[in-house]
């Protein structure tokens, strides 16, 4: 048991967040913490980080914190960079003094091994060697590149002083600080937000792969899935453990109710039951002793409570176009978009009641090709052109950070002024404000409660096409399923960008996907797409697995492809003809930077291995890689010489 919290309670004030929760971390485990918004996610991470502390309730004497050891807790807080005017490079370098030093101590070591080669000296360095392999020494500097290049940034930007980044991108440079760290233990609070989807693809990889514990609070569920292999879920203030991956805990939830829900049924009728021999036969002699032990085995059941009800309140809305469109909804054709030079070239054919999901990185064109086609920037180049009766509900997520001095009731109330107010209450209510919460200025309101007035508004013009970017930020997991019901029964046309991949599997039946400043269109949405890229996946790991390069043959598949006869030079020579051998002297130069050509392809595909997510945390692995690289490096280098050589001796026939 690395960590682990018994009868554990948080308080803040008279307010009891968090009560009764054993939770633990065993080994390398990676564990998920669900539930609703304000449930108590980050509080219990926090409590293990150590910035709250348990509650010290009268009757709670068996609660308490242990631990193995000292473990290293790594958790993203607040951001606060001690100087901002040090650069991207200097700060993440930073988490490499241990290593660095110890690096030193290394080579200390080994040069004193020159003047003592000790029985003592060698096996100290031997052990210190073998340490610092095994954590990684010999990679931390790789490890460091490929970050910097997954989360997005340039080799100029390295240089760039911390002050002149955006919040996003120091949130950025501090997670990336934190997965070089190499905690013991690292907590991570919705790591997910703000990366595009290659990131989370390879902090998929990476995660999975990590030698030590991780804790995550994420909405992402498929990110979940592909990580996590046990889930506490906060409901009701305390919190539950269930093994698997998320789909395996909603599986597993939906049992333990059921079963527990039938149990307390059957046994409620079985009291009933028992009560009634009681009741019928307590006062006639020959059955006293039969009601009595009726009793008794009533008194000495266990009751089985009925299950807590889900804790699944949430908006929701009826709501369906005013007016139908035709046929053909947008017609877009080689649309260049962006600002001062194009992002990404656009052309689609988005048919009435297809709904069409947008993925790809930040900075590719999303946002502003669904700007584009609302006319708030302008187009490039090429044209888009709705159809007839088309009538669009927009949701900017910069709808999350809306302002005003209003009341949610007379904000909303100001945009349909021939409502009732109770048709406004109703409205509200549907989308969860109801009672005093319609009251709330709209600038105190969550960037959750923002997007629910937000879509709230749009939803109540009954617009027959919905244009949506980033609908789900701010939204907890239910949230996101109930919108996932209401977009599915949608009987318009949807056009939404998303990171979140769960939620585009779910919802879209048709997919654009932005890759450097090229789209693709997938016909059969997400699942198309998933295949292609399992796909590439397979294919790059069975060239990586099936080819291997020994000397000057290729072995494909563990056989060795043999020289041809016209390439085995010949003992006996009739006579010697110039001009055959100058074509032969051609072949063997043709050959050689053919062969080169291989052994280059091969180098750039071993080079991409050694960034795949899946290694990032393997030392073992890329070190065999490396090994590899160099390998074939070196082998490079002595064809090239002789190449050189052939290709002079070439030049004197001419």
């Amino acid at each position: 048991m690395l960590y682990q919290i018994s009868d554990g309670a948080v308080a803040f004030g008279d307010d009891l967040i968090l009560h009764s929760i054993d939770f633990e971390i065993r080994n390398t485990e990676k564990i998920a913490i669900v539930g609703r918004n304000g449930c108590g996610k980050t509080t219990l991470l926090k409590l293990i980080s150590g910035e709250v502390e348990l509650e010290k309730l009268d009757s709670d004497e068996n609660s308490f914190i242990a631990k193995a050891g000292n473990p290293e807790i790594g958790y993203l807080k607040q951001i606060a960079f001690d100087d901002p005017n040090v650069t991207l490079e200097q700060e993440v370098r930073k988490c490499f003094a241990k290593m660095e030093q110890r690096k030193k101590e290394l080579e200390q070591a080994a040069k004193d091994l020159e003047t003592d080669y000790s029985e003592a000296k060698v096996a100290r360095y031997t052990a210190m060697e073998e340490a610092f392999k095994d954590d990684g020494g010999y990679y931390f500097e790789k490890e460091y590149e490929v970050m910097i290049k997954k989360f997005g940034f340039s080799e100029e930007e390295r240089k760039k002083p911390l002050k002149d980044f955006s919040g996003g991108q120091q949130t950025k440079i501090a997670f990336i600080k934190l997965l070089l760290s190499k905690p013991d233990i690292l907590l991570l609070d919705e790591p997910t937000n703000h990366l595009d989807v290659t990131t989370i693809e390879w902090l998929e990889g990476y995660l999975k792969n990590y030698p030590k514990a991780v804790v995550v609070v994420s909405h992402d569920r498929m990110f979940l899935d592909n990580i996590v292999d046990v889930v506490y879920e906060i409901e009701y203030g305390t919190a539950k453990r269930y093994p698997g991956n998320y789909t395996d805990f909603v599986a597993r939830k939906k049992e333990n109710y059921e079963k527990q829900m039938k149990d307390h049924i059957a046994q409620k009728k079985e009291i009933e039951r028992l009560q009634r021999m009681v009741d019928r036969f307590k006062n006639k002699p020959t059955k006293v002793s039969m009601a009595r032990s009726k009793q008794k085995a009533i008194e000495h059941m266990v009751i089985i409570e009925a299950p807590d009800k889900y804790d699944n309140k949430t908006f929701y809305a009826n709501f369906q176009p005013a007016i139908e469109t035709g046929n053909d909804v947008l017609y877009v054709s080689n649309l260049e978009i962006g600002y001062d030079h194009t992002l990404s070239t656009v052309s689609l054919d988005l048919k009435k009641g297809e709904k069409l999901g947008i993925l790809g990185g930040n900075g590719l064109g999303k946002s502003t090709f669904l700007k584009t086609i609302v006319d708030k920037l302008p187009a490039l180049s090429g044209e888009y052109r709705y159809g007839t009766n088309v009538q669009i509900g927009y949701f900017d997520q910069q709808m999350a950070m809306y302002r005003a001095d209003k009341t949610v009731l007379d904000d909303f109330w100001d945009e349909f002024p021939n409502l009732t107010e109770t048709e406004v209450r109703n409205s509200l209510g549907a989308f969860l404000f109801s009672g005093d919460d319609v009251f709330k200025n709209v600038n105190m309101l969550s960037g959750g409660e923002k997007v629910r007035l937000a879509l709230c508004k749009i939803l109540k013009r009954k617009p027959n096409v919905l244009i949506l970017d980033e609908p789900t930020n701010h939204m907890d997991i239910v949230g996101k399923e109930t919108l996932e019901s209401m977009l599915k029964d949608f009987q318009g046309t949807l056009i939404f960008v998303s990171h979140d991949r769960y939620f585009v599997k779910k919802v879209a039946t048709k997919l654009l996907v932005f890759e450097d400043g090229t789209t693709n269109l997938y016909q059969f949405g997400y699942e198309e797409y998933q295949e292609k890229l399992d796909r590439e996946a397979q294919e790059s790991e069975n060239e990586y697995k099936g080819k291997a390069v020994f000397g000057g043959a290729i072995s494909v598949n563990g056989a060795m492809e043999q020289s041809s006869p016209a390439e085995t030079s010949t003992a006996k020579k009739a006579y010697y003809n110039p001009g055959k051998e100058k074509s032969k002297l051609e072949k063997k130069v043709k050959r050689a930077e053919e062969e080169l050509a291989v052994k280059e392809e091969e180098l750039e595909k071993l080079k991409e291995e050694l960034l795949r997510p899946e290694y990032q945390s393997s030392y073992s692995k890329l070190s065999e890689i490396q090994a590899a690289i160099d390998a074939k490096e070196e082998e490079i280098m002595l064809d090239m010489e002789t190449w050189e050589e052939l290709s002079s001796q070439l030049e004197e026939m001419m």
